[in-house]
């Protein structure tokens, strides 16, 4: 549980950044199956976090078009 706050906490690009660095030591090879299986999990956190970012920025910009006091 204290990772799952501490991912929350990551910016977007922070997110990115670990989960691009973790597909990268994927597509590398290499790694035995327990560690391929943790770098998956861990990269499925990551994407969450992004998708949450991505969502909440949807979320502000079709709020912010439809504000009627932005007029």
């Amino acid at each position: 549980m204290i990772d799952e706050t501490k991912d929350e906490r990551l910016s977007y690009e922070q997110a990115r950044a670990e989960l691009a660095s973790v597909v990268e030591r994927l597509e590398a090879g290499g790694t035995t199956l327990e560690e391929s299986l943790a770098l998956w999990e861990r990269g499925e956190k990551l994407a969450r976090v992004c998708q949450a970012w991505l969502d909440g920025a949807r979320a502000r910009l079709d709020a912010a078009r439809q504000d009627p006091t932005d007029s």
